[in-house]
């Protein structure tokens, strides 16, 4: 600016080295004015910022001031209510434990009023008890008193006066009794045998259970002669297949229009008959149509037991028996006892049982539950040896029948040395009146075939045996051995050594023939 200010005159007289003197002085003194203005303004604002912060921390300190002021004031309000709530806690729980020692002032007070009742009713017990004691004593001494004057006067001690009327006492009583039970004993037995007797008068006029005894052959009608030309087949291979298969012998020659079938088990019998007549539905006869025919007439036997089982025992009036119980009671309709159907003198008995016991008063349901049961293990001898009793009971007790009916079962025969109870005796007395009824049973048929069982039991009891089958009315046993374990050579053997058992273990007319089949198949399946 100074530099401007110089006239231009002024500017123009001036030499060329003052003139730049003169210049350079000017910037360095624009350059010190410069500077000096730049730390003027710099400090004015480095004041101005420190009076911001100095205002800043006023505030803050301000601030925290008050924020320390309401802690303060907040903590004392806080302080003070704790205490008014401590104090009002304290007075509290010192109204409870002054209440708690006024009780237990209370109950010390009372305490001791009690105490000194107690007291004075031990002293006047105490007194009382003395007084007792005294007087008791004064009785014995009167006791010993008299008793001794009473021996003196007797001449007997006290112990031989006892005895002797201790003796006499039971000499009348004994007397009465004897005259007493000899009187009831005659009462009972006239009114016992006058009440069995109305008791199985009238359960054998409840009881109207039909039999009817079972024959030995079946007869199953042909359609044409060349029906049985087939059932015969070549060399008659096919009659053989058919009676190895069954166990029942095939009679061609006694009825023109039809094949009988002779067999002693009924079992087999139905087995053979349902056989034979779907083999002649279907036309088609060869030894392995033969062998499926019976296998499927065996499983539709057994299905129609379970059914059989089922009717049974509803019209006997029991229920609730498993379905392997119920299956085996149908297979007793195929077995006899000397020639009286199992099944239904099971059912007869059953009626008999539940009949006896409601006379009695006794529980008919179970009555009736023994009495259809107790012939179960009749159906399980052909499998198993030992007592049918035993065998129905072991058996029953297995599939959870009740022990009162095991037991009843077991004992109904007198075989298992076990105690049946009052059921065991009356279905004892049930199978006794249903065996013994006219017309329930034939001796001779029976015994015809305990003989064709007892071969059959013969020829199994040997090791290696299979199966066995007597048929031709038991005039020919036929016996299947395991090809594996009884050779050719051994087979032969076998034959001569069943032929000496049964000439020991049985009498018989005529002869047996014995034939053992040894049979080896060999079956292989291509996929």
């Amino acid at each position: 600016m100074l530099f401007f200010a110089l006239s231009s005159s002024t500017w123009d007289g001036l030499s060329d080295g003052v003139a730049i003197l003169i210049i350079a002085v000017l910037l360095l003194l624009g350059l010190l004015l410069g500077y000096a203005l730049r730390g003027l303004v710099g400090r004015w604002q480095a004041e101005s910022i420190e009076k911001k912060m100095r205002l800043r921390d006023e505030e803050a300190e301000a601030e925290i001031k008050a924020r320390l002021k309401e802690a303060d004031i907040a903590a004392r309000a806080t302080v003070v209510k704790v205490r008014e709530e401590f104090e009002a806690s304290t007075k509290k729980r010192r109204a409870e434990l002054q209440a708690i020692e006024d009780r237990q002032t209370q109950r010390e007070a009372n305490l001791d009023r009690k105490a000194a009742t107690l007291d004075e009713r031990e002293t006047a017990a105490a007194a009382k008890s003395a007084e007792a004691a005294k007087g008791l004593r004064e009785a014995e001494e009167k006791n010993i008193a008299a008793d001794r004057r009473l021996q003196e006067l007797s001449r007997m001690t006290h112990a031989e006066a006892r005895r002797e009327i201790l003796s006499r006492a039971n000499a009348e009583l004994r007397a009465d009794a004897a005259i007493l039970s000899r009187r009831i004993q005659e009462a009972a037995r006239e009114q016992g045998e006058a009440i069995a007797a109305k008791i199985v008068a009238e359960a054998v006029q409840r009881c109207a259970v039909a039999h009817v005894n079972e024959l030995s052959t079946t007869a199953v009608l042909m359609p044409s002669a060349e029906m049985k030309g087939r059932i015969v087949g070549r060399d008659g291979r096919n009659v053989r297949a058919f009676e190895s298969a069954t166990g029942v012998t095939l009679l061609l020659d006694d009825a023109p229009d039809a094949v009988v079938l002779s067999a002693f088990d009924p079992h087999r019998r139905e087995v053979a008959r349902r056989a034979l007549e779907a083999l002649v539905a279907d036309g088609r006869i060869h030894p392995a149509s033969i062998e499926h025919a019976v296998e499927t007439a065996r499983e539709n036997v057994e299905k129609e037991n379970e059914e059989c089982g089922a009717e049974a025992a509803a019209e006997a009036g029991v229920s609730g028996l498993p379905a392997e119980v119920l299956r085996l009671m149908g297979e007793l309709r195929f077995r006899t006892s000397f020639s009286q159907n199992v099944l239904r003198h099971s059912v007869e008995v059953a009626i008999l049982s539940g009949t006896i016991a409601a006379e009695m008063k006794l529980d008919g349901s179970l009555a009736r539950r023994v009495g259809f049961l107790h012939d179960i293990g009749k159906a399980i001898t052909a499998e198993k040896k030992g007592a049918h009793a035993a065998l129905g009971a072991e058996f029953l007790a297995a599939h959870g029948e009740d022990a009162r009916v095991c037991a009843a079962v077991a004992a109904h025969h007198s075989e298992a040395g076990v105690d049946g109870g009052v059921y065991g005796v009356i279905c004892a007395a049930a199978d006794a009146i249903s065996s013994a009824r006219p017309g329930a049973r034939q001796e001779k048929a029976a015994d015809y075939i305990q003989r064709l069982e007892n071969l059959e039991k013969i020829a199994k009891s040997h090791p290696g045996v299979a199966n066995a089958f007597a048929v031709q009315a038991g005039r020919d046993l036929r016996v299947m051995v395991d090809p594996d374990a009884v050779g050719d050579k051994a087979a032969a053997e076998l034959a001569g050594e069943i032929c000496r058992d049964i000439s020991a273990q049985l009498k018989f007319p005529g002869m047996i023939r014995v034939t053992v089949v040894r049979e080896l198949r060999c079956v292989e399946y291509a996929k």
